[in-house]
């Protein structure tokens, strides 16, 4: 039984949730920032409907890796036969079972919030259907599609105030997750210098795009700075090395980087938006995830 539990929270990527709450605090942030609502008050007000849209995002998440694993079962069973499905520990009805019953708790929390929120949370789990279903196995599309559901899960935030005026920063997610996802094209076979060469590209404009949408909103780009130096650092230096040695090992570094950094790259927009205090509580989800990394898969 307790080998059964352990397939299960396998499929579910625990290494991977804390980034999808971070997604939820960064929108809480932006959110209510551009409509102008003291934060303190309201979180303290509104206290459970930030819970609910955090293990929204969360279920939501959890049960969209489940279903990659569901669509990947025969792949898996050739390149990754030791996970929970292709070695038989979890069997692939139980999966899909499992896997609605994440997403159908996802999407009734984000309904609990507001209709907004229960709105782009079903829109958001079509989108992640689809990747898992289809989309991925495009060059162009798979990376684009998925950088649209972290798009959307900044948004499920954001949809706090039930409002959605500044949706436009949401892209700047899409195109992180979009550099991410063709980073790991190479994490079976390796050979994927092109990718990565374009992926430090995005990298650059993630960057430099967080740093000017700050600064033409606040003047709170001196307490970014720290933020965002670490945010370059952590995702910036496993690209290189996987660059220089382009091996599948290096290569998935750079992704589960990619990937955990994501925390980082939150905590960057609640600095900017809001204050370095509660930043640096939302950093604190990262050795969170990096202590669940050693235990459970990344990718």
């Amino acid at each position: 039984m307790k080998e059964k539990l352990l397939g299960f929270a396998h499929l579910a990527r625990p290494a991977n949730l804390p980034t999808a709450a971070a997604d939820i605090l960064a929108g809480i942030a932006i959110g209510l920032f551009f409509e102008n609502i003291a934060a303190i008050a309201f979180l303290k007000e509104n206290l459970l409907s930030v819970l609910s849209l955090i293990f929204s995002s969360v279920f939501l998440y959890a049960g969209g890796v489940v279903f990659n694993d569901v669509f990947d079962a025969k792949l898996d069973a050739v390149e990754r036969p030791e996970r929970a499905i292709p070695s038989g520990l979890i069997p692939i009805r139980q999966a899909v079972c499992f896997g609605i019953f994440l997403m159908v708790i996802g999407v009734v929390l984000a309904f609990n919030c507001n209709l907004v929120a229960g709105g782009i949370s079903i829109v958001l789990t079509i989108a992640i259907v689809l990747y898992d279903a289809y989309f991925k196995q495009f060059r162009f599309l798979g990376p684009l599609n998925m950088g649209i559901c972290r798009g959307l899960n900044l948004l499920l935030g954001m949809s706090i105030v039930a409002v959605l005026s500044n949706w436009c920063i949401s892209l700047v997610p899409v195109v992180y997750i979009f550099a991410i996802t063709l980073i790991s094209r190479g994490e079976v076979h390796g050979n994927n210098k092109k990718h990565i060469v374009w992926a430090g590209i995005l990298y650059a404009i993630v960057i430099t795009t967080m740093a000017l949408i700050v600064v033409l909103h606040t003047d709170n780009e001196l307490v970014l700075v720290p933020f965002l130096i670490l945010f370059g650092i952590l995702i910036f230096r496993p690209l290189f090395t996987a660059y220089r040695e382009n091996s599948p090992k290096n290569i998935k570094k750079a992704v589960i980087s990619g990937v955990l950094s994501l925390v980082v790259m939150n905590a960057c927009w609640v600095a900017g938006f809001l204050n370095w205090q509660l930043a640096l509580a939302v950093l604190l989800l990262l050795p969170l995830s990096m202590i669940l990394s050693k235990l459970f898969a990344v990718t």
